[in-house]
């Protein structure tokens, strides 16, 4: 994997929970580990993303959405200067009913990288529940290579 350092992973984190928009900033995800080896992400519980009347169940775009995010931010921390990547295919495994009202955690990687693809594998479960998965996705991102990288240009301010 790569040499980043902490202090990058660090960066990489702060800057990544800033420029979120839309559904992702309703989401409050909070970053709990980061490293090239994978980043774990949790979800607090918010209600308006249920489906039933009990609101206990979350609705299935919601994982996706949150493995998708997840998956960009583990190529972000393990590839180093990327200029740009987009999702080309996500795969999700729905293994039970995500019903609880617990925090959501999810735990994802980047398993091989080439110049131009990144791959991606990732478990959700509950927290407090890490032996019963909700969710298991796998995804390739298509990645641009360029004179200045992401982190780079999000350093300066040069992303939207």
């Amino acid at each position: 994997m790569s040499d980043i350092t902490q202090k990058k992973m660090e960066q990489i984190a702060q800057m990544w929970n800033a420029r979120g928009k839309g559904l992702i900033t309703h989401m409050a995800l909070e970053i709990e580990e980061v490293s090239t080896e994978g980043v774990r992400v949790r979800m607090p519980f918010n209600p308006d993303f249920c489906v039933d009347a009990e609101q206990s169940l979350l609705h299935g775009g919601i994982l996706t959405a949150l493995l998708d995010s997840v998956f960009g931010l583990a190529n972000f921390v393990a590839i180093e200067g990327v200029s740009t990547m987009a999702t080309l295919d996500l795969r999700v495994d729905y293994l039970r009913p995500a019903r609880s009202r617990a925090d959501v955690i999810v735990q994802a990687h980047c398993f091989r990288k080439t110049r131009h693809i990144a791959f991606n594998s990732g478990s959700v479960w509950f927290a407090g529940h890490e032996d019963a998965e909700i969710a298991r996705g796998t995804a390739s991102f298509a990645l641009t290579r360029g004179e200045t990288s992401l982190f780079d240009a999000m350093k300066k301010g040069k992303t939207s």
